[in-house]
């Protein structure tokens, strides 16, 4: 059984360091590398594992960096020949397996991924080894990985506590824009038309509001990196909202009656989100 025994996590971000954490929870040797050498310290003084040592291949390596960003990040250590297999855990995916197509990057040991956790908050010390437990991970194999490779990954998902999905990386882009991309994009549309608000008027604000801008909070400079690597998804469900939003200020401008068609699909919608998705952090 292709057990990964030792892993390599590039990018010690809050998803990066919560995947070193859960591993090295279940005994795997973990080395970690990061350009920021302040998040590398702190990951490495949360546990997290041990500095890498370029020169002594690792099993598997886990690529946690923004999408932009990992197509060179995987053509980089394949050239180094750092690990056996690899994989990654951006939030989109046709836009890093198209551009490691064309740098000539290994799809045959490569299976790209996409753990569906997070918290409005980044950065190595906001990770802990329980953020995947029971929440389900994406891979989008692209037709070229090997056995190994796919055994290794998903070994490495079952250890993290995640639960396997596999989708074709344009399904998964399309399906992440309707529930996680788009909503950032709502709750800080929301969230922005507080900041000039009144201090008598935002100490009026309840759980319901908090609730709903909660991942506005996330870091501005990587959301603003994944919603561009699924511009397209997003901007069309963007555009369904938008119109919703638009035929609901028209109604409530006229006689406000025919609102109550939106929140009746609202509620409805809501009902149908299962039950471990809307309790997961």
């Amino acid at each position: 059984m292709n057990v990964p025994r030792s892993v390599l996590v590039t990018g010690t971000g809050l998803i990066g360091t919560s995947v070193a954490l859960a591993l090295r929870a279940r005994g795997v040797a973990v080395q970690l590398f990061d350009t920021d050498p302040e998040a590398l310290r702190l990951a490495r003084d949360r546990g997290a594992g041990e500095e890498w040592r370029p020169g002594e291949p690792v099993d598997l390596a886990v690529i946690a960096v923004p999408p932009h960003s990992v197509a060179e990040v995987l053509a980089r250590l394949q050239a180094s020949r750092a690990a056996r297999c690899y994989t990654d855990v951006a939030s989109v995916k046709v836009v890093p397996i198209r551009e490691a197509r064309q740098l000539g990057c290994d799809l045959v040991s490569y299976v790209p991924g996409h753990p569906m956790a997070g918290r409005e908050t980044s950065g190595p010390l906001a990770a802990h080894a329980g953020l995947f437990s029971g929440r389900p991970w994406v891979l989008c194999p692209t037709g070229h990985a090997s056995q190994e490779a796919l055994a290794m990954v998903r070994q490495m998902v079952s250890r993290c506590g995640g639960r396997l999905v596999e989708l074709d990386a344009a399904v998964h882009d399309k399906a992440v824009a309707l529930v996680s991309h788009a909503p950032h994009v709502v709750a800080a549309a929301m969230a922005a038309q507080l900041a000039d608000s009144a201090e008598t008027t935002l100490g009026l604000a309840g759980q319901g509001l908090r609730d709903m801008t909660r991942i506005a909070g996330g870091d501005p400079v990587l959301w603003a990196d994944i919603l561009a690597g699924n511009a397209s998804a997003v901007a069309e469900t963007l555009d369904a909202v938008a119109h919703d939003l638009t035929v609901a200020a028209a109604s409530l401008r006229a006689t406000g009656d025919r609102i109550t068609s939106l929140l009746e699909r609202g509620a409805h919608g809501r009902s149908q989100i299962p039950p471990l998705l809307e309790q997961a952090s």
